[in-house]
């Protein structure tokens, strides 16, 4: 409430000072515990916000904090990485000029909205008032003199707003704290800033900059469904969970391992669901999908109850729609949104994460059929077994001068890594491996961004992560091809002094789509880094292009290893270094080498229907093999 000595005063700023100095009194509130909200602004500058939101962030000085990014793109993954290590209860802004700056934050947006992580986005816009028109920059179009670049980020943005007089910010900025605070409806949220609008000064009221505190509330479980949803657990003989995002969002890494022990039902996970329960959790059968583990796969394919929590069940979580095969299953999911607790013909518990978790093992209590049977405990404790033994196949090095594997590669890291420490991934061929093989040891440890999939995360994600856990070793795993796509953000992890740690896998090409395309009758065509050959294909020799090398130029300790024992020796020497170091390795990707374990389940890439290359007809074959399980879920 408005402090009623300050309700008639007014302060004059212009309307990116008003900005500023409101967003560095907002705070969050959960469980008793207060975060600052808006905990900084990223900010690259030009003519559509250098002399607005710029000069207010030098007024504010420390009261608003800046980092100096390279990429637009990539300051919004840092803001994501920030986001998502701090539990979503504080978050970045992100500020950029008109035009390209604005354009580029599209990718960025995307990203934190499918995964449901808060940013504020504060691009500049084109003059509100159009003294000059168009500007340098400006989209024209001729059918709507309203529209600029800025509409691009309309579909991307959970809220969206242009603030075209200086007043009209006041409603726009609590829509958007609102937004930015509300677990199910959270994402990236745009504010556009005509580059006028941010110059101009107005009588504000005092109480607009009254420090305000958002509640992250926990909606509890309606009694019906959650009654509905205890009799579904106790009828059921071989449930299955399914850990999503949702998990880790609500902190309710606790509230399912006492569910797990409690009713002994195994616990699968998605990519952002993992580390939800630690890896040798007796519950714990790993990764779920098209890049799950064995274990995991099998007990979803004859599952009479699958129980999704904070999932969103996506084309690699079901196999696309091929993977919960017995034709008695039933879905029970427990989600904070209830667009996602009704798919798939679920019985909805739309409520927290963690009170939902907590009201149903409290209702399950007490009850004689409340647990799994203990053959069927047997039978995922068996399996679960026998995956180990496959992932320390995968992990061995039998020769420490031979080249590593990219598997071997995480075994190294198995070996050396610690609770405290963070992985950070998310394209290529490194997701899979990860979901499949990583013992995950702590719940913020595993850091794959799988909703967007996106090249180029990694590096400043890991700023971000950096910043949010000061202290604790922060890893990022990039391939070579995601490397190229945006590594100019290491130049702000030296500026900043963050000793985040860059293991750079080069194997020549995108490993991931080559594997993809082979699988599909499209002859990893496209997909390595090599000369162009005599025939016009890209057969000829390996790229001499040095990672390294650029790495080291742009201000990285760098650290080459060439075998297993030098590896192991690299990777050691950067966990122990408190400035940004990167560890460079060839790996090995000879077929006679063992890798991973192949996938456990179909993912639907559709196959040409027509083709001449036998590769294609083939692949045409199987595809339509494979198709015919799919099923919807009614």
């Amino acid at each position: 409430m408005t402090p009623p000595l300050t309700r008639h005063l007014t302060r004059r700023l212009t309307t990116a000072q008003a900005l500023v100095d409101f967003l560095a009194v907002q705070y969050t509130e959960r469980d008793g515990s207060r975060h600052r909200l808006i905990d900084a602004t990223w900010g690259i500058f030009g003519h559509g916000n250098v002399a607005g939101i710029g000069q207010a962030l030098l007024e504010t000085g420390a009261a608003m904090p800046y980092f100096q990014g390279r990429n637009e793109q990539a300051m919004v993954h840092a803001a994501v990485g920030y986001a998502r290590q701090s539990g979503r209860l504080s978050a970045h802004a992100v500020t950029t000029s008109i035009g390209p700056g604005a354009t580029n934050l599209v990718t960025g947006a995307a990203l934190a909205t499918i995964n449901h992580l808060p940013v504020l986005l504060l691009p500049g816009d084109t003059f509100a008032t159009r003294p000059a028109d168009p500007v340098l920059q400006q989209l024209e179009v001729p059918s709507d003199g309203g529209i600029s670049v800025n509409d691009c980020l309309r579909p991307v943005s959970r809220y969206f707003d242009r603030i075209n007089r200086p007043e009209a910010l006041i409603p726009a900025v609590l829509r958007a704290m609102r937004v930015l605070t509300d677990p199910a409806e959270t994402g990236a949220v745009t504010l556009a800033l005509p580059q006028d609008v941010q110059a101009e000064a107005y009588d504000w009221p005092a109480g607009f900059f009254a420090e305000r505190v958002w509640h992250v509330r926990r909606p509890a479980p309606d009694p019906h469904e959650l009654d509905r949803a205890v009799r579904a657990v106790r009828a059921a003989r071989r449930p299955l969970v399914v850990a999503g995002g949702g998990v880790r969002h609500s902190a309710a890494e606790e509230a399912l391992a006492a569910f797990a022990t409690a009713t002994r039902i195994p616990v699968a996970s998605t990519q952002a669901g993992k580390g939800s329960l630690r890896h040798d959790h007796p519950a714990d059968v790993g990764g779920i999908g098209h890049t799950g583990t064995a274990t995991a796969d099998a007990l979803a394919r004859t599952a009479d109850l699958v129980i999704g929590i904070g999932t969103r069940y996506s084309d690699f979580t079901t196999a696309s729609a091929t993977l919960f095969a017995n034709p008695d299953v039933r879905f029970l999911n427990l989600n904070i949104t209830g667009f996602d607790a009704h798919k798939l013909g679920a019985l909805p518990l739309v409520a927290d994460a963690r009170a939902s978790l907590e009201a149903l093992t409290a209702a399950l209590a007490g009850s004689d059929d409340h647990r799994t049977d203990t053959a069927y405990e047997d039978e995922y404790t068996d399996a679960k077994a026998r995956w180990e033994r496959r992932v320390d196949t995968a992990y061995a090095t039998p020769d420490p001068d031979a080249r590593p594997t990219q598997t071997q590669v995480l075994g190294l890291l198995d070996e050396l890594v610690t609770d405290d420490d963070i992985l950070i991934n998310a394209a290529g061929s490194l997701p899979g491996d990860l979901h499949k093989l990583w013992r995950t040891r702590s719940p913020g440890q595993y850091h794959v961004e799988y909703g967007y999939s996106c090249m180029g995360y990694e590096i400043p994600a890991a700023i971000g992560v950096q910043l949010a856990a000061r202290g604790r070793p922060v890893w990022a795993l990039v391939g070579d091809g995601t490397y190229l796509m945006n590594p100019t953000e290491i130049v702000t992890a030296v500026q900043e002094n963050l000793p985040v740690k860059l293991v750079v896998l080069q194997n020549h090409g995108y490993a991931s789509i080559g594997g993809l395309s082979e699988s599909v009758g499209g002859e990893r065509f496209g997909t390595a880094y090599r000369h162009r050959s005599a025939d016009g294909g890209f057969t000829g020799p390996p790229l001499p292009v040095d990672l390294a090398a650029n790495a080291a130029s742009l201000g990285m300790r760098v650290l080459r290893a060439h075998t297993v024992r030098e590896l192991r020796e690299a990777l050691a020497a950067a966990r122990a270094e408190d400035r940004p170091t990167c560890v460079y390795v060839e790996t090995e990707t000879a077929d006679t080498v063992s890798g991973p374990p192949p996938a456990q389940a179909w993912w639907d890439v559709p196959v040409a229907e027509t083709a001449t290359r036998p590769s294609a007809v083939s692949a045409r074959e199987e595809y339509e093999r494979h198709v015919t399980d799919r099923r919807p879920h009614l």
